[in-house]
């Protein structure tokens, strides 16, 4: 069987290996000179299944509104005439009930803890490096306050299988003794120890290898420009240098789904959510941590990447823009010094900026979709590295003929 996969990110070229590994004929296409060119290139480095929250709750809604108008809130949100914005917007507000939130961790943890054992498994197989640290992941807080927020999302996933330890400062000083450099002063933490970090772009070339070796072929330099619909199928892709046909067709073009899968009649509720990251060269290798961090109040991770210490996060609704801005720029690199000051030289720093696919509810779109021969892998939002793995092998079982490993119901497209 013939499959195209559109989309060689972390996604997209995971969900090649899958399937070239169970004998498909696969090919993979992407505008790219590369794979992980885009969203997966510099991301923040976690493999955070045990942080699966969704992005719409309950509490987000007066963060929000305090945020509003501020240029230097973690999460930004432009006011603008964009229907799509505004209908994602609705279904997100929709979402945050205690209710819906609940549900919606259950569906990503799902996944998100089938990833890791896929990848753990991976890596045992197959011996792939991608500067791998598996010390865990810790949430720091600021303030008396979010700590006891923090403890309380801790309980909660503890009751869904998640490992989450409280630390007060001096036990988040032990196990990561780069934080008594700090300038920034916290209160305590909250430890997920199963959890992992890594370098996603070297992962996904690492992963593309092997894929190539298996069989799949690669298309770089070559941008999808519609699906062409025969019946209720996929007919083919056209793309600048002509049209591709294939079997089967897996989408996992990030946050540029939603205007490919339109030509299909396929509306999927995905909106790109801009995020940044500075990465330093490591100067001072006690000033630099060895666990990967969450910083709360200023929402950025921060994750040792072999000799790069990166700083990831924050959120931009601006539609499809990657300009960098440098201001919010400046931002997080200053809030990642501020934590650890002597991890590496500011004036060293390479600032980057990619486009996260976010759902309203923060759960992907995986699965087969209403197009009879069209799979959607897309959709991961923050967690796309952390889901990658995953994803691509339940889309090869499921193209395969094989019934996935976990239980796909909401999940797919079908839920909106």
């Amino acid at each position: 069987m013939k499959v195209i996969v559109l989309g060689a990110g972390v996604v997209g070229t995971s969900t090649a290996y899958f399937l070239a590994k169970a004998g498909m004929d696969v090919h993979v296409i992407d505008r790219q000179e590369g794979v992980a060119r885009e969203t997966s290139f510099a991301n923040g480095g976690q493999i955070a299944a045990n942080h699966a929250e969704p992005w719409a709750a309950p509490s987000v809604l007066p963060k929000a509104l305090k945020w509003l108008g501020r240029t230097d809130a973690p999460l930004l949100y432009h006011l603008r005439l964009d229907p799509s914005l505004w209908a994602w917007t609705l279904k997100f507000l929709a979402n945050c009930t205690p209710g819906r939130e609940r549900r919606n961790t259950v569906r990503t943890l799902r996944i998100a803890l089938y990833s890791r054992t896929i990848l753990q498994r991976l890596r045992r197989e197959t011996a792939i490096e991608y500067d791998h640290l598996a010390r865990g992941i810790l949430n720091i807080f600021h303030t008396p306050k979010s700590f006891s927020a923090g403890a309380r999302a801790a309980d909660v996933m503890s009751e869904l299988g998640c490992e989450r330890r409280t630390l007060d400062r001096g036990a988040c000083l032990d196990l990561e003794p780069a934080l008594r450099f700090s300038d920034a002063p916290f209160v305590g933490g909250t430890w997920s120890p199963h959890d992992e970090s890594g370098d996603c772009f070297l992962f996904t070339q690492r992963i593309g290898e092997m894929a190539q070796k298996e069989g799949a072929r690669f298309h770089f330099g070559t941008t999808v420009t519609r699906l062409l619909a025969k019946g209720n199928r996929v007919g083919g892709v056209e793309t600048a240098t002509g049209v591709e046909t294939a079997d089967a067709y897996v989408l996992s073009l990030g946050s540029y789904s939603r205007k490919i899968a339109q030509d299909m009649g396929l509306n999927l509720p995905i909106y790109p959510a801009k995020g940044y990251s500075v990465s330093i060269p490591i100067e001072n290798d006690e000033g630099a941590p060895m666990v990967s961090i969450t910083d709360d109040a200023h929402k950025l991770v921060l994750s040792r990447l072999g000799g790069i210490f990166r700083i990831a996060g924050t959120a931009e609704f601006a539609g499809y823009d990657t300009t960098i801005d440098p201001v919010r720029a400046r931002q997080t690199l200053d809030a990642g010094l501020h934590l650890f000051p002597r991890a590496g030289s500011r004036d060293r720093g390479e600032y980057w900026t990619g486009l996260r696919p976010v759902t309203p509810d923060s759960v992907p779109l995986l699965g087969r979709s209403p197009i009879e021969n069209l799979y959607l892998n897309t959709g991961h939002g923050t967690l796309g590295w952390t889901m990658a793995a995953g994803s691509g092998r339940v889309i090869a079982d499921l193209i395969g003929g094989r019934r996935p490993e976990i239980d796909l119901t909401g999940l797919g497209i079908d839920r909106f």
